[in-house]
């Protein structure tokens, strides 16, 4: 018998397959909300206090208001609670999804806001480097703003959704996003680091990346791990010219990346790097 999986909505828990939205919900109508995916690893949220920091800076964008006591603890509190429920003993893949409600685009009261925590068993290989390079495509059917909502890990993610299917049609495992500029945001899942003579460079939130919390945490540590590291508006060539490029987020940490557009790439120093992301 196949052990029932459950959903977190407002802290009661619900069968996994039970709709907890209605068609009114802002969520769906306009991708009206924001989310997190997290790490659990041995109890412990990886990078738990700059996830929460994002997610409340990102709430206060939206103007977002969950109603009753609302704050780290007790959302990592929620978190810990839908893990046992569901018995996952080892690390876990979480989303925490927080959205704005019902109602039509005028018409609507923050009182529905609300939020729903989804957890996954996460395989022994997330906390392992991949031994292939990814293969890595380039998705052009679209453009990332930079404005002022373009850092925030939104529910509106309709453009990264079809840069996955662009992907998956051609038997890539990640696409390139580019923003409006033609130059380089990030990728369907992930920020983009690439490495040339040494230096390590990523573009910066300001080219419309989401703001990733691997990649915060990484530009933070690599100064006093010894690397040189510089936010750079990137293009495509920049990436066609680098000895290496890899992906981070915070659920699979360092993916690098083997092969874009015809050329080939080492993992000479994603390697040294990779110690630093699980």
């Amino acid at each position: 018998m196949a052990i029932k999986g459950w959903l977190n909505l407002n802290g009661t828990f619900i069968e996994e397959k039970t709709p907890v939205i209605r068609a009114d919900n802002r969520a769906f109508r306009y991708g009206d909300g924001l989310f997190e995916t997290m790490k659990v690893v041995v109890g412990a949220i990886r990078l738990r206090d700059l996830h929460f920091e994002r997610l409340f800076k990102g709430m206060e964008t939206l103007q977002i208001m969950l109603q009753g006591f609302i704050n780290a603890d007790m959302f990592e509190e929620q978190i810990m609670k839908t893990i046992l429920k569901n018995r996952i003993s080892g690390p876990a893949r979480v989303r925490l999804t927080v959205y704005r409600g019902d109602g039509g685009l005028y018409d609507f009261n923050n009182t529905s806001a609300g939020y729903v925590i989804q957890v996954w068993s996460l395989s022994s290989s997330s906390m392992t480097m991949n031994e292939s390079g990814l293969k890595l495509g380039l998705y052009e059917g679209g453009k990332k703003a930079m404005d002022g909502l373009a850092n925030i890990k939104s529910n509106n993610y309709l453009l990264y959704a079809m840069g996955a299917i662009h992907a998956r049609k051609y038997q890539h495992n990640d696409c390139i996003i580019l923003n409006t500029s033609d130059r380089v945001c990030d990728s369907t899942i992930a920020n983009v680091f690439y490495v040339k003579d040494g230096l390590i460079f990523t573009p910066p939130l300001s080219e419309g990346c989401v703001a990733g919390v691997m990649r915060n945490y990484l530009l933070s540590q690599f100064p006093s791990e010894g690397y040189n590291v510089a936010e750079k508006q990137t293009s495509v060539d920049d990436l066609l010219a680098a000895d290496e490029i890899f992906l981070t987020n915070a659920v699979s940490g360092l993916r690098w990346v083997g092969e874009f557009k015809g050329k080939t790439y080492g993992n000479s120093l994603a390697s040294k790097i990779f110690h630093s992301t699980i």
